[in-house]
């Protein structure tokens, strides 16, 4: 049964293949008839396999996913850009999560939730509970984004909108209409580490150019576009992850002027929007959606529950994107649109989020004091948002410091899980919001201390 289960999982045995006959899997294996007859009997009842009478057996499995993991070079897990991820999702209750990337659920706006829920119970309109929604996704809500992007200072049409199931989602679909394997992409270094995983599994030559408290270095951007000539850059524009730091108007200028320069296309990653205080320039409103995407999603501040993102851009990209939305997803998940408008459109959304920033102001104030206890410094101490990017003390090993932290039950971020050059080797990012927990500092202590 082990050996017929291996190699459905390795895709050696995909469905409809025929199995050995139970005399030759006998004589093979070296067991009795009778054997294979009861592994065989107990294959069929899960399910697995089938018999054909006078002809034998045949595997009914569904083809085993084809995971990233077996098609790339196996990576160490510690500097993967999937572990944290993994580690933050799988972790039971009662494990600590500093490096996740997310609020703790009680910081969310549960009974506005409920209430949105109560509210889509009752609609008249059934079809909202049971129907597809339309590919470019629910009316309502674009225009409410379109309100809204008027509101940060750029134009976007209702039409120049489209809802997607998620934030990552609605990067896939910006790679698949510009990139082909093989291309080059400038990313930020560090920069958010699913960007790599994304860009990795579209086959394309990831090139990091270095961050500072501004921007990316502009000496080094331009150099990378002269050197390389990439398709497309990939960046956070408000408070940047995993740095916090906030783009300038200048270097936000000199970008724009180097990509038309340069013909590059640019996405630009807004999901931290909402936590700002004093909101950065963003590139999508200097350019105009002219070759700059927006992308957003509301997982952070609202609920990573029902999905829901959107993308920004000029009509001409819009409408090859919805053709790709209908081929891999079909239609807008029209549910979890509701849901978002009504919590959105609520008076009590505004009172949500000024909360927000003020509960991460007064974390940000009370985690930093605590790392720097430790040796841990911040690389700069962001203005707003959940996230901290520190130097550990006398060089250590963050990738030690998050394997000892993880025997202990805290998932940490490692620095080079979000650098491309693998230069990050000695940061951790930390999320402020999951750093509450007393039980936190003495694991960081002892992670340190058997790291050092």
């Amino acid at each position: 049964m082990r050996a017929v289960r291996s190699q459905i999982a390795s895709r050696s045995l995909t469905p409809g293949a025929k199995l050995p006959s139970i005399r030759s899997t006998a004589e093979t294996m070296q067991v009795s008839k009778s054997t294979v007859v009861e592994a065989y009997d107990r294959l069929m009842a899960e399910g697995i396999i089938r018999s054909r009478p006078g002809s034998g057996f045949y595997s009914a499995a569904p083809l085993s996913p084809l995971s990233l993991a077996d098609i790339a070079p196996r990576l160490d897990r510690s500097i993967d850009p999937f572990w944290v991820s993994r580690q933050s999702l799988e972790a039971g209750g009662d494990m600590l999560k500093p490096g996740c990337g997310w609020l703790p659920s009680h910081w969310m706006p549960e009974e506005e939730i409920r209430r949105s829920l109560r509210s889509l119970a009752r609609l008249k309109d059934r079809t909202g509970l049971t129907d597809y929604g339309s590919p470019l996704g629910l009316p309502a809500l674009r225009q409410y984004l379109s309100r809204r992007a008027a509101e940060q200072g750029f134009e976007a049409a209702p039409d120049q909108i489209l809802l997607t199931d998620s934030g990552t989602q609605a990067i896939d679909l910006v790679c698949r209409i510009l990139l082909r394997p093989g291309d080059k992409v400038l990313v930020d270094d560090p920069c958010y580490f699913n960007f790599l995983a994304l860009l990795r599994a579209h086959q394309v030559e990831v090139i990091g150019v270095p961050y500072t408290a501004t921007g990316p270095d502009i000496g080094l951007f331009e150099q990378a576009l002269s050197d390389h000539r990439p398709r497309l850059y990939i960046t956070n524009s408000g408070l940047h992850n995993p740095t916090g730091a906030a783009l300038s108007a200048v270097t936000a200028h000199k970008i724009l002027k180097l990509a038309e320069a340069h013909d590059l296309l640019i996405v630009e990653d807004d999901i931290f929007a909402d936590f700002e205080i004093d909101p950065a320039p963003r590139l999508a409103a200097l350019d105009g959606l002219n070759r700059v995407v927006r992308i957003g999603s509301f997982s952070k501040t609202l609920s990573a529950s029902f999905r829901c993102g959107y993308i920004a851009s000029s009509r001409s990209w819009i409408d090859k994107l919805t053709d790709y939305r209908i081929a891999t997803g079909f239609s807008s998940n029209r549910l979890s649109e509701e849901l978002v408008l009504g919590v959105l459109s609520s008076g009590a959304y505004h009172k949500h989020k000024e909360a927000l920033r003020a509960r991460l102001a007064k974390a940000r104030a009370a985690t930093i004091p605590r790392l720097r206890s430790l040796g841990i410094e911040p690389w700069i101490e962001p203005k707003a948002g959940m996230l901290l990017w520190c130097r550990l003390p006398h060089g250590i090993d963050a990738a030690e410091v998050a394997r000892h932290a993880l025997v202990d039950g805290a998932v940490l971020a490692p620095g080079n899980v979000f650098s491309p050059s693998q230069m990050a080797a000695c940061f951790l990012r930390f999320n402020v919001a999951q750093c509450d927990d007393d039980r936190l500092f003495p694991i960081l202590e002892k992670a340190l201390r058997q790291s050092g």
